[in-house]
């Protein structure tokens, strides 16, 4: 496939991602709190599709595991907010079934095709292994995120998750570099800013918070 076209997909899914956390931000300077919009969970459901998609057509499987990661959790956040059941329940299924198609997509012969993501020249072992350790802890966030909106019975994004942000963006951003890929080298740069932010913001409000 043309490369061109395969980078659209990422810088796609990237300013998607990139869009929800600028209307995050703004919503949130607005309120001077950090919020949690559910066209932050709309658009990043939509862009973890996207990036989903581009990690597979780059043979990368730190980029898919992330997404595998934090997929659910989107649809979660969702129904917490109770926008998942304004959704159509066919696009419910298509969007529940997904993953699994790209799984199938990638078996041969009834063997899944590790070849492609392990063995690829142009992503060495230990960078591969960096990737994926560097996703980990980028989409952990999304992890506590959904625990702690579980235990407070609604979606909410806490400071631990700006922090996880933050450290996972720094490490992806290594990974970028040292494999040269602008879609995650772009996404991330302008991602940081933004965490920053929250964090200052969120430390705002406790301190508000103690003082009354």
């Amino acid at each position: 496939m043309n490369p061109w076209l395969i980078y659209s997909v990422g810088f796609i899914a990237q300013i998607l991602f990139s869009g929800r956390l600028l209307l995050q931000w703004i919503l949130s300077e607005k309120h001077q709190k950090v919020l949690s919009p559910s066209i932050f969970w709309k658009l990043s459901l939509i862009a973890s599709f996207l990036l989903f998609i581009y990690g597979d057509l780059q043979d990368d499987f730190s980029i898919m595991f992330g997404q595998a990661i934090t997929y659910y959790i989107y649809i979660r956040n969702l129904q917490l907010q109770g926008e998942w059941d304004k959704i159509k329940r066919i696009f419910q299924l298509l969007i529940y079934l997904f993953p699994a198609f790209i799984l199938l997509y990638n078996y041969n012969n009834g063997t899944l095709d590790l070849q492609r993501f392990f063995g690829n020249e142009s992503i060495p072992f230990w960078l591969v292994i960096l990737g994926t350790i560097a996703q980990i802890i980028f989409n952990l966030r999304f992890l506590y995120q959904w625990i702690y909106s579980e235990r407070k019975k609604e979606s909410v994004l806490p400071l631990g998750f700006w922090i996880l942000s933050l450290i996972g963006a720094s490490l992806i951003l290594v990974y970028a570099i040292i494999r040269k890929d602008p879609v995650l080298f772009t996404g991330h740069i302008f991602g940081s800013i933004v965490y920053v932010r929250n964090i200052i913001l969120n430390q705002k409000t406790k301190q508000q918070l103690n003082e009354a």
